[in-house]
């Protein structure tokens, strides 16, 4: 079978602290904490599609439970015999298993319960046997209870000591019929639309609502398991369920709702989470040889760049290997998943040396990629597209075997046909779902290929229906830019480029910052930070900087650093000179860091007439020399540096037009005084 009975183990929970431990009560107080806990697990809901012979089972027992704990609260007796109380206390723990025990029933997954119909039924029956051990041990004799108590306790052991009702034939039935679906879907049989509809039927997920709650409660379940193989053998339901929600129900409608799964656009994230370089969440982090961390994808842009430093602290990298920050990585993860935000690197297709572990996964991908592009290419209303395309896009966002099914389908033909729609939800997805097939790889290169596809991103980008359009054309374009040949194929379009800071200048916070992170990638190559500087970022920059400081800032260091003196003139006003400086005193330190070592720049490369203007800006020498003082580490170095710089300009050794590097090497070579960079 695809997928194993023993692939399901019990599902991974967190019970509460009364679970394993009873409550420090008084007698009379232990009596009524067991009242009220099994009054709670009688009211609880029935479980009504699976495991309902079992579930009411232990819930008629709870009720009686419940009656016993009321006529002993009657009872004058303040203090029980030390054997009663004892079993009072193991009561009360069995109690709290119940009752955990019937909650995760009621609100997991079907698919996934009914694969644990097995163990979850002997779980019911173990505990209904400690519940029987426990009361045929309880001193009843001693406590003198009335003729109606001693015959309700008589019933109770009664019924605890039934034969336990096997495991339901319809239960068993339809989970064996599941497996065999996986199996055949394994085996590349398509499974016939009768024997889902039956199957979902049964399960109560007769819409495609239902069957969107499910597949986030197999996600969720996904997180809660430790073990590879289970969580691959979970995704085999997903891919069932995704599979079946679109041929039985249809490409849903996009939906708005309090479940929905947000983006790390959508909060605000911890600083400790955001890569230096690309100012987004981190996905994968990496460690280099300085101690520093950034995004894998950002640091390994970086170096492919040909630079040899840490972008945070400008050292020397010893070597390129980067390691990964696993501590970081989880916390990013458990981060992610408290607030509903997918965590991308977490791939729901485990693989091990490169080979599929879940082929039934893979073949189910298969097999609805080929439903939704068939159904894509016959003649659809605006509104069935959107459904279809909405339902792509959610594919494209779920792991990297789906991205490749995706591409490999030729879906990108297709979509490039919408990204020029005038309904502005369809563009939406559709552009979407190219920046979600982005992030794998191999992606990048079909996008850039394939026919029209970068065209009709372009120019999204540039007249989008929606801000959101354009703001995910750009995120594209900044994915597209991780391959060194393609960011340098598109830094050298005018349409781009204007693109990306026509949309920096006038979008919304969350697009700007998409225009923005793009535009820093391409800054990596010489070509494009000239076509930028054309363009007009330096003023871009200054337009935006009060109200994103870290992001402009660092897209000005790296323009200065890499455009030569055409970008010191663009940036030498001074104006500029005083955001910088206010960016010094006032940001965050990041921003600290990228703004001292942009003045650093512009004063060694634009003369004497550059650190005037510095010089004469009210209290610069003391934002400084709080920067040496409590800065990062490179951003003191970089203030030790302009301090120098102001103190040679005020001693008069730096002429009118001479370039200040020049000079301080002359300098240095003179005196023979190496001074730190």
């Amino acid at each position: 079978m695809a997928v194993s009975e023993e692939g399901f183990p019990a599902r991974k929970r967190r019970p509460s602290a009364g679970a394993f431990v009873s409550p420090s009560f008084s007698d009379k107080k232990l009596i009524q904490s067991l009242f009220l806990l099994s009054q709670e697990i009688s009211s609880l809901p029935p479980l009504r599609i699976l495991l309902k012979k079992s579930s009411s089972s232990i819930t008629r027992k709870s009720k009686l439970l419940s009656i016993f704990f009321e006529e002993l609260l009657r009872y004058p007796v303040n203090i029980f015999p030390p054997s009663a109380a004892l079993c009072f206390e193991e009561l009360y723990i069995v109690l709290q298993r119940i009752k955990i025990l019937l909650e995760d029933c009621s609100g997991c997954s079907k698919m996934w319960l009914l694969m644990q119909t097995p163990s979850i039924s002997n779980s019911f029956h173990q505990l209904t046997g400690e519940l029987s051990t426990l009361l045929d041990i309880f001193p009843g004799k001693d406590l003198n209870l009335n003729e109606d108590v001693e015959e309700l306790l008589n019933l109770i052991k009664k019924q605890c000591l039934e034969k336990a009702s096997d495991l339901d034939s319809k239960d068993e039935n339809l989970r064996v019929q599941v497996l065999k679906m996986l199996d055949d879907i394994k085996k590349e049989i398509v499974p016939e639309s009768s024997k889902l509809s039956e199957i979902f039927d049964r399960l109560n997920l007769h819409d495609s609502t239902s069957c969107s709650t499910e597949i986030e409660n197999l996600e969720d379940e996904v997180q809660n398991q430790s073990d590879d193989k289970t969580k691959s053998d979970i995704v085999a339901l997903i891919g069932l369920v995704r599979y079946a929600k679109c041929v039985l129900y249809g490409a849903s409608t996009p939906r708005t709702t309090s479940r929905r799964r947000k983006s790390a656009a959508d909060v605000n994230f911890p600083a400790d989470f955001r890569c230096p370089i690309s100012l987004d969440l981190m996905r994968d982090p990496v460690v280099v040889s300085t101690g520093q961390t950034y995004d894998r994808s950002s640091i390994s842009l970086w170096i492919e760049s040909g630079h040899n430093t840490c972008p945070k602290t400008g050292q020397t990298l010893a070597h390129s290997q980067l390691i990964p920050n696993l501590a970081l990585k989880n916390l990013i993860a458990m981060w992610c998943r408290d607030q509903r935000i997918p965590f991308e690197s977490t791939e729901t297709n485990v693989k091990s040396n490169g080979i599929v572990l879940n082929k039934t996964a893979l073949e189910a991908t298969k097999m609805t990629v080929t439903f939704l592009l068939n159904k894509l290419t016959a003649s659809q209303s605006p509104e069935a597209l959107n459904r279809l395309v909405h339902e792509l896009r959610i594919l494209a966002k779920t792991d990297s075997d789906s991205r490749a099914c995706i591409a490999e389908a030729g879906a990108l033909p297709l979509l490039v046909k919408i990204l020029g729609s005038e309904h502005p939800n369809l563009q939406v997805n559709a552009v979407t779902t190219i920046l979600n097939l982005s992030i794998l790889e191999a992606n990048k290169t079909r996008i850039m290929e394939t026919d029209g596809v970068l065209n009709g991103i372009i120019e999204v980008l540039r007249s989008g229906a929606t801000w959101e359009a354009k703001g995910n054309a750009a995120a594209t374009i900044f994915s597209l830019t991780g391959v060194h040949g393609h960011r340098k194929r598109l830094g050298k379009k005018t349409h781009v480029v204007k693109g990306l800071l026509d949309l920096a200048r006038e979008g919304p916070t969350n697009t700007k910052i998409d225009a923005m992170v793009a535009i820093l990638n391409l800054a990596g190559d010489r070509e494009a930070v000239r076509k930028l500087i054309e363009g007009g970022v330096v003023d871009m920059v200054a337009e935006v900087m009060d109200s994103l400081p870290e992001e402009a800032v660092t897209i000005l260091e790296v323009v200065v650093k890499r455009g030569g003196l055409v970008a010191i003139a663009a940036a030498c006003h001074q104006k500029m000179m005083k955001k910088l400086a206010t960016i010094m005193r006032d940001g965050s330190d990041r921003a600290k860091e990228s703004a001292a070592a942009t003045i650093v720049n512009i004063c060694r490369k634009g003369g004497s007439e550059m650190v005037s203007e510095l010089a004469s800006i009210a209290g610069i020498e003391r934002v400084v020399w709080e920067i040496m003082g409590m800065g990062t580490g490179r951003a003191k170095r970089k203030a030790g540096t302009l301090m120098r710089i102001l103190r040679r300009w005020a001693a008069g050794q730096i002429e009118d037009h001479v370039n200040i590097e020049q000079s301080m090497t002359m300098t240095m070579n003179s005196t023979r005084i190496v001074l730190p960079g």
